[in-house]
């Protein structure tokens, strides 16, 4: 795991690389949507990422075998929802359990589905449907992962106090106050803004100049969403609608220089010019 570079100081974000069988590697970049540059393009930066000759060194040699993108609800325990409601549940990271500070949530998505379906099955032996499983969510406050995500509660928010401040707080938090017998920090981190509202006005930031691709390292999006196994009908609707059509060419394009044609990770926006 690395954090930060390419990025800079003020912006959220840092990679992960794992190793896999057959001489096979899993590599990613995750860029926190709460970036204020609005040239910034996440996929450019994982290309620019790629380039650091400790990472290279693992590629070189090597091909692009897939492609991915995903977003992330990395929240954490702050931002948990309440998880159940009559008759259903929310579990794993369709609620937001993921430990941002270790990027992992695999383990976390597996804890809450077993707690879930404990707490499912006493309500069905006990004859009970459609009602709130309020044992799953008390459950859940006694677990494990209660603790685990109470130590990493903070994290993301103290990243916005600098990257230096962020490094040396989550040691204090996750390393120094176990060590001291504290499981959850006596202080408590609140981000009250939503994140789209951090980004500022292209006219405040030089626009960034991303390198061309060279085929080997680094690649273009179009061709790497040829290699992502996404299919869809021809006639299928669109999946995003807007609740204002103007809002892209009325305020997008001339306040923030259209930053929908670089934060998508498939190329699926663009303006074009037209006579008129």
């Amino acid at each position: 795991h690395t954090a930060g570079w390419p990025l800079q100081p003020d912006t959220y974000g840092g990679s992960f690389i794992y190793h896999a069988a057959d001489n096979r590697i899993a590599i990613g970049f995750v860029v926190g949507l709460d970036y204020q540059n609005p040239w910034l393009s996440p996929f450019e930066e994982f290309q620019r990422f790629k380039m650091h000759p400790q990472v290279r060194k693992h590629l070189e040699g090597g091909r692009r075998l897939s492609y991915g993108a995903r977003a992330i609800t990395a929240g954490g325990l702050l931002s948990l929802p309440k998880t159940v409601f009559p008759g259903g549940a929310l579990v794993g990271c369709d609620a937001g359990f993921l430990n941002a500070s270790r990027i992992k949530g695999s383990h976390a998505a597996i804890k809450t589905g077993m707690l879930c379906a404990e707490s499912a099955f006493e309500a069905l032996q006990a004859g009970r449907s459609g009602d709130e499983l309020a044992a799953y969510p008390e459950a859940f406050e006694k677990s494990w992962l209660f603790t685990e995500l109470q130590q990493a509660k903070n994290f993301k928010q103290w990243f916005k106090k600098g990257r230096s401040t962020a490094t040396l707080m989550t040691g204090v938090e996750q390393w120094l106050l176990p060590k001291l017998g504290m499981k959850n920090p006596p202080w408590t981190l609140q981000r009250k803004l939503p994140d789209h509202v951090n980004l500022r006005p292209a006219a405040d930031f030089q626009k960034i100049e991303y390198p061309k691709p060279d085929g080997k390292l680094t690649f273009d999006r179009l061709s790497s969403v040829f290699v992502s196994n996404t299919n869809h009908e021809e006639n299928q609707p669109a999946h995003l609608t807007l609740k204002d059509a103007t809002v892209p060419v009325r305020i997008n394009l001339p306040k923030f220089a259209g930053p929908e044609s670089r934060y998508c990770p498939a190329g699926v926006y663009e303006f074009v010019a037209a006579e008129g």
